[in-house]
């Protein structure tokens, strides 16, 4: 059985540049052999391979595997229902998900700063 857990219990993505299918299985909580599969099936994952193939993602990678969990853990979408629903790009569904990942992530940061600027103060 699928796990029930939502993506706004997920951790906040970091500030990398790149992160390994370790770090954004555990950023995502899906197991490294699901992202595998997953980039079979959904042509917009392609991470970056390098040195014996290895994967490393990008920030819009992460954020794209937790849409793709949500349509299909949470939404409860086939894996060819929601590779259509990423396709179209038009779906309110993909829309919302993508900021509930992209809000927390810009209040994050935005607190940093206040951090910032309030030791330089």
């Amino acid at each position: 059985m699928l796990e029930a857990s939502h993506n706004s219990e997920l951790p906040v993505i970091p500030g990398k540049r790149y992160f390994t299918i370790g770090e954004v299985s555990e950023l995502c909580a899906v197991k490294p052999h699901v992202l595998r599969y997953w980039e079979q099936e959904f042509p917009q994952l392609s991470p970056v391979k390098r040195r014996g193939n290895r994967r490393y993602y990008q920030h819009q990678d992460v954020i794209l595997i937790r849409q793709i969990r949500a349509l299909l853990y949470e939404e409860g979408y086939t894996i060819g229902g929601a590779r259509l629903q990423m396709e179209t790009g038009n779906s309110d569904k993909v829309q919302t998900v993508h900021m509930q990942q992209v809000i927390p992530q810009m209040i994050a940061e935005l607190e940093g700063v206040l951090e910032l600027l309030a030791a330089d103060a």
